[in-house]
């Protein structure tokens, strides 16, 4: 008989190596599954890993895709590490979109110069805004921060549709649900000639290095730091709570917020119907793959960025249903929770009791 018995000093370095092993894990799957499917696993590997990545296109479109990923991931491994667990950061990010969206609607065709950053500004209080839903009803009715954000995210998206097929659509627009396109001034400049890449992802490696100051650097991290590891410890030295639970969400908002918008003043160009195919949720692997830490996190977001180029051009190449896509970032998610519940948990026999060895209750005697 085995059962789960939790090890009495995690090995750190497995900790560390154990996405290492969760992608190694999800190519042998990969490899196993391309044979089941009567496809080339080289040629699937080709076109999942190197052919995105052989032109400087390529790369262009991996750091655009990374961009969304890695400021949502930085935001959630921040509250992650707290013990506040933000699954909406996808919500927060419609939200910013459509609050930097609206902004540039309203700025049209003027070409001010306080436009763009101005729309950035509007992304992120838009994505605190929506955050501040959860935040509040947790520290004041101790709602499940969980479902209140997921609930969100389909609210935002509601919110979203009902824009763009009414006040905000555009009329020359042939009946899409899409509003006008951004002007110049609306939209980020191109960062590398001959590329969609745009300054969102010096954003992002710039927040990369703040989040990772402030985790490392700062009171504020380490309460939070603290507060996630060891509640009590926390509780007996007075840090608030209800402080780091409102810090974890505004940051993770003000993050997923600004990725709503740098995807809608970058390659959209305009507000539509769908802005993500689903960056937000994706994060969440991002920041598990990073193992909470700001450095992993740009790693854990090139990765996930790669799998979604992967997919397109194995759709493209091989003629792949487009699930596969998800299915190798479920794959991933997989290997890396057995790879932590190992780390943490090591499978011992223990000899079954049997049911003639078991003495019976002793019986109190009553009184005559």
């Amino acid at each position: 008989m085995l059962k789960l018995e939790r090890r009495a000093t995690p090995s750190s370095i497995m900790s560390v190596a154990s996405p290492l092993l969760a992608a190694v894990g999800m190519l042998i799957t990969g490899f196993v599954l391309f044979k089941v499917l009567g496809k080339d696993p080289v040629e699937a590997f080709y076109l999942f890993f190197v052919k995105p990545v052989s032109t400087t296109y390529g790369i262009g479109e991996l750091l655009l895709k990374t961009t969304p990923l890695l400021l949502c991931g930085l935001g959630l491994a921040l509250g992650f590490r707290a013990n506040v667990w933000n699954i909406g950061a996808e919500g927060q990010l419609t939200m910013g979109a459509i609050a930097g969206g609206g902004v540039a609607l309203w700025f049209g065709d003027s070409e001010s110069a306080f436009a763009l950053p101005l729309m950035l500004l509007a992304g992120v209080l838009g994505g605190m805004a929506w955050a501040a839903i959860p935040a509040f009803l947790r520290t004041r009715f101790n709602t499940n921060e969980i479902l209140v954000t997921l609930m969100l995210v389909y609210i935002s998206q509601l919110v979203l549709s009902w824009l763009v097929h009414g006040p905000w659509r555009d009329p020359q627009g042939l009946n899409y649900p899409q509003s006008q396109g951004f002007g110049d001034a609306e939209t980020m400049s191109i960062l590398i000639s001959g590329t969609r890449v745009t300054w969102g992802i010096v954003y992002a490696l710039g927040l990369a290095l703040v989040a990772w100051i402030f985790s490392q650097k700062t009171f504020a991290g380490f309460r939070m730091q603290v507060a996630g590891l060891a509640p009590a410890a926390a509780a007996y030295a007075g840090f608030s709570e209800k402080r780091n639970i409102w810090i974890a969400l505004m940051i993770c908002g003000a993050t997923a917020g600004l990725a709503g918008v740098c995807e809608v003043a970058g390659p959209i160009g305009r507000l539509q119907q769908q802005i993500s195919p689903g960056y937000g949720f994706a994060a969440i692997i991002v920041a598990w793959i990073g193992r909470l830490h700001p450095i992993g996190v740009v790693f854990g977001a090139l990765l996930m960025s790669l799998l979604y180029l992967g997919g397109e051009a194995a759709q493209a190449g091989m003629g792949l249903p487009s699930a596969i896509t998800g299915l190798f970032q479920g794959l991933l998610l997989f290997y890396l929770l057995a790879a932590d519940l190992f780390i943490t948990f090591q499978l011992k026999r223990v000899a079954p009791v049997e049911a003639n060895t078991l003495k019976p209750p002793v019986q109190a005697e009553t009184a005559a």
